[in-house]
């Protein structure tokens, strides 16, 4: 039975080893099991851990600013969490913070909106007007059609998926930043919903730029209801 939801906020850096997102959820189960913190498993006839992170983040893809909540069978201090799971996280994940939530409250993933990212990538050669003249172009199209193929790990990786869609309609902000070392560096904000998200090296693509060297996820930006507004919800008002 669930008594409590802590959300955490983690670190993951560049000494941390890709992860998928079923490899991560096994990761938050190990490290609850060891901390050790009372985690709520379903009914179902295979029972599953009841963690949901907020938006699985891209391979190679660092943060500051990951989300993921834990259902709790007892009370337990969000700062003894927060202690417990620092001793026992493998290398690269950090918890930063930690914080009750609501039992009833709208899942983590349906209250995010957006995700600011910070991107270098080599200039090739190419001159900050000219990266200033690609984002221009891309900003200016009111859509940009887009197909991303994906494995889906079936065979190998030989599997493939065609996803389509507007990649404008994803972009909310994007700005050159800055040019240093050979690199320039690209501030993005893109969308991160359940129908659908915005990828930064889909971006960096789409601007005929080079792969990136470093994709760092800098803010998750969630749009929080108010208490009084989620119990005219629950009684059907508007």
């Amino acid at each position: 039975m669930k008594v409590q939801r802590l959300r955490l906020r983690y670190r993951v850096s560049a000494t941390a080893p890709s992860h998928t997102h079923r490899q991560l959820i096994q990761i938050w189960q190990d490290a609850a099991a060891a901390a050790p913190l009372p985690l709520a498993y379903s009914n179902a006839r295979r029972p599953t851990p009841q963690i949901s992170i907020a938006a699985p983040l891209p391979l190679g893809v660092t943060s500051d600013c990951e989300l993921v909540d834990l259902f709790l069978t007892d009370r337990v201090q969000p700062c003894d969490a927060l202690a417990r799971l620092s001793q026992v996280l493998p290398p690269g994940l950090e918890t930063t913070a930690a914080w009750e939530v609501g039992l009833l409250a709208p899942s983590v993933q349906s209250q995010l909106r957006w995700a600011e990212y910070e991107v270098e990538v080599p200039d090739s050669g190419l001159s900050p007007d000219e990266a200033q003249q690609a984002i221009d172009r891309l900003l200016a199209a009111s859509i940009f059609p887009w197909e991303q193929r994906r494995s889906t790990g079936l065979t190998a990786g030989r599997e493939t998926k065609l996803r389509c869609y507007d990649l404008r309609s994803l972009i909310l902000d994007l700005r050159l930043t800055g040019k240093h070392d050979s690199c320039l560096t690209l501030s993005m904000r893109l969308r991160v919903e359940q129908e659908m998200s915005g990828r930064a090296d889909q971006v960096v693509m789409a601007l005929g730029l080079p792969p990136p060297l470093r994709i760092h996820r800098r803010f998750l930006y969630m749009e929080e209801s108010q208490p009084a507004v989620l119990a005219y919800r629950r009684l059907g008002q508007p």
